[in-house]
């Protein structure tokens, strides 16, 4: 079985995102798209409902699970094993710091990255970003699934 990770903090999970995890579906037997667990990192949203906003969103391909690690990928992906790593690349800025993870990660433990080019409509996005805009009420409805932007929109709302 072929099987690749798709790290992330997905804090939120954007349309972006998800144009990766689907062509990696597409690609591999199996995708674990998971969820980096940061303490020291402020988020909006918590690991669990980030988990869980990433299964209402990936439920369309069935190859697709979802699930948290901490420490280093490479452990999780030999505990699991998971010989790829599937990252997208926005822009050439991107590529200097995740070609020096790519060959950390194949030096520590053998597993190779894959680099996916951004889908130009989404070159640009960030979640963090996305976040910026959306707490000064910019409209990124079509930078979100629908369901990930009104939870975005409530947790706001919240906080203000």
């Amino acid at each position: 079985m072929r099987r690749a990770v798709c790290p992330g903090s997905y804090d939120p999970v954007t349309n972006g995102h998800l144009d990766i995890i689907e062509r990696a579906s597409g690609l591999f037997d199996e995708v674990v798209v998971s969820v980096l667990i940061n303490k020291n990192k402020k988020s909006l949203f918590d690991v669990d409902e980030r988990l869980e906003m990433l299964r209402e969103v990936t439920a369309p391909w069935s190859n697709v699970r979802i699930d948290a690690w901490h420490g280093l990928l490479v452990d999780y992906c030999r505990d699991h094993g998971i010989g790829a790593i599937v990252k997208g690349l926005r822009a050439v800025s991107d590529f200097d710091y995740e070609l020096q993870m790519a060959q950390m990660n194949q030096r520590l433990s053998g597993v190779e990255t894959l680099f996916m080019s951004t889908n130009p409509l989404y070159s640009f996005l960030a979640s963090s970003l996305v976040k910026e805009v959306a707490t000064y009420g910019g409209d990124v409805s079509n930078l979100l699934p629908p369901e990930v932007e009104r939870r975005m929109r409530e947790r706001l709302a919240e906080q203000s």
